[in-house]
């Protein structure tokens, strides 16, 4: 085994390029990002509180300010999870020249865009001042190490290295150590590295093109694998696993196919729901035919014009008897013609305005088909057409007196739906992020396979700097992106609140994902552009990442007033 190191190792042209006590510097440049980022909050909070406490109509009007305090914060435990993981690594004596330049061009970068300015969206860059952060703050944290790493941190010569160390990686391969270090976790891993490698990715391409549902084979497959009952208790069918295991079962399913990475969400978002809010009765029914793949959920939440606004929703849930009669529209309902479970949100006191008048249903449906997709009676709907994510659909639904047997009524007390739904954020954005790292996992094998391949002016375009080096910096923020994942997880695993976490991870996943697939087109070229390359499939795949599970806007907004309240 490797010892492990306080300085560069690997070839002799690497030792010019990986700064001398890296780890002491990264250490450094942490703590004064740290306090930078408390500083970042000092000022944002100046501008949105009144009277002691974030005023909603200022932290609206502030929103530049917020969601890029919300961003720089991200930026933050990014590097933070990364330096963790570098130390995990070098305490076992892993810590190889891949791993050290992944560390110094994460924080070269990163420490640069602290300072002059973080991309939020492709046309807005957030600058320390749109903070409302002093000058002088500023200098404060450009000190020596932060300076240092700023400036020869991620330079082309780092980046050029990185891609050399990688170019003989292949698809499904590790750019760098991920530091699972869990003999569990990496038998997991691979396997289901083996099965979407083996199973899903040689076809996905094409059921994306024909625009079909990921075949029945497949979903049972991944049923008896233990997909939909990972975390699950074992006492109700399912694996008892934890949420760090479900990431690494996501991200190597959505590798190979985000449809097939996201077949256990809908799963996962039934099963808490269940779980943490259930009658005895309704875990003992649902519980272990949803573990083992026996009933197929999806979640029925959104509706028309409402998006984010859950607290606006119409659809109707009217009590007769022993059965409620919903009417109303859902839309961007995935999967939900092959399901055969809705966890069903619907308003069901009229009276009582925004969310305390809504309540959660499991409510059972007849499996449809592609000719018939909602042959129940009271329900009709169709397909929304979109660029990707296709293997499971998306639908409108209409319901008109549709019945739900009033025993399920989720817990068996009305007006407990919105509360009952927040308990799964954190595990629906953790999965999300999940999904991000493996969709920009799959655009950096893309592009690496494609640029070394490609000859242009007598030699692989690879080795051409904006080439290589593109490709060299999707590894990295990958890896920013994937340890920043593991912890969201480790934090849920432990019981403890990580909806700020969760947010960041899913926030800065989803940035990666589309921005790595965006690249990886470049790469490409005009055939990017062509549908018979799998990149033109991820990058529409990719690009759903940034609205669903909280659109990129809502999710800073969240993250930024967790922040400031907590604070307060």
């Amino acid at each position: 085994m490797n010892q492990p190191v306080t300085g560069p190792v690997g070839s002799e042209g690497a030792t010019s390029i990986i700064l001398p006590d890296l780890m002491g510097i990264c250490r450094e440049a942490l703590a004064s990002a740290e306090s930078y980022s408390d500083a970042a909050r000092s000022a944002v909070n100046g501008l949105v509180t009144s009277d002691g406490r974030v005023d909603p109509k200022l932290l609206e009007q502030e929103q530049l300010a917020a969601h890029g305090l919300a961003w720089l914060t991200t930026y933050v435990a990014g590097l933070r999870e990364l330096l963790r993981w570098a130390e995990r690594l070098n305490g076992s004596g892993r810590f190889g020249e891949l791993e050290q330049l992944i560390l110094q061009a994460g924080f070269g970068e990163y420490m640069a865009q602290l300072i002059g300015g973080i991309a939020i969206s492709q046309g807005e860059v957030v600058r320390p001042a749109d903070l409302g952060i002093a000058d002088e703050v500023v200098e404060k944290f450009d000190a020596a190490a932060v300076r240092r790493l700023r400036t020869s941190g991620s330079r082309s010569a780092v980046r050029m290295r990185i891609a050399e160390l990688i170019a003989d990686k292949s698809a499904g391969e590790d750019f760098g150590d991920p530091a699972l270090d869990d003999d569990t976790l990496v038998m997991i891993r691979d396997q289901f590295r083996r099965f979407a490698s083996e199973r899903v990715q040689p076809d996905a391409h094409s059921w994306h093109l024909r625009d079909e549902l990921i075949p029945i084979e497949i979903v049972r497959e991944m049923g008896e694998m233990g997909v939909f009952g990972l975390t699950v208790p074992e006492d109700h069918g399912g694996l008892g696993m934890g949420k760090v295991a479900m990431c690494v079962v996501t991200e190597e399913l959505s590798r190979a196919y985000i449809g097939v990475g996201s077949l256990g969400t809908r799963s996962e978002i039934a099963a808490e729901l269940i779980r943490l809010g259930g009658t005895d009765a309704q875990k003992e029914e649902w519980l272990p035919k949803i573990a083992s793949g026996e009933v197929l959920p999806t979640a029925v939440f959104t509706e028309p014009n409402t998006g984010s606004d859950l607290g606006s929703l119409r659809t109707r849930a009217i009590r007769n008897g022993d059965v409620y009669r919903v009417t109303g529209n859902k839309t961007w309902i995935t999967h939900a013609a092959r399901a055969d479970m809705m966890t069903l949100l619907a308003r069901t006191d009229p009276d009582e305005p925004g969310y305390r008048g809504l309540s959660m249903f499991i409510a059972p449906k007849p499996r449809g088909t592609d000719q018939d997709p909602f042959p129940a009676p009271g329900m009709s709907g169709g397909e929304i057409q979109v660029l990707g994510y296709r293997g499971m659909k998306e639908y409108e639904i209409a319901f008109d007196g549709f019945e739900i047997s009033a025993e399920n009524l989720l817990g068996g007390v009305e007006g407990q739906g919105f509360k009952q739904l927040m308990t799964t954020f954190e595990s629906a954005r953790i999965q999300t992020a999940a999904r991000s790292v493996g969709v920009a996992q799959r655009a950096l094998e893309l592009a690496l396979e494609y640029a070394t391949g490609r000859q242009q002016f007598g030699k692989a375009i690879y080795a051409f700097p904006r080439v290589g080096g593109k490709i060299a910096w999707m590894a990295v923020e990958t890896m920013i992106a994937r340890q920043l994942s593991y912890f969201a997880a480790r934090e849920k695993d432990s019981d403890r609140r990580c909806d700020i976490e969760a947010g960041m991870a899913k926030l800065l996943a989803a940035r990666v994902a589309w921005s790595n697939a965006d690249n990886a087109v470049q790469v490409h070229g005009g055939n990017g552009y062509a549908e018979e390359y799998e990149i033109s499939r991820v990058l529409c795949d990719a690009r759903i990442l940034n609205i669903f599970e909280g659109a990129a806007e809502i999710q800073a907004h969240v993250i930024a007033r967790g922040l400031l309240e907590r604070r307060n």
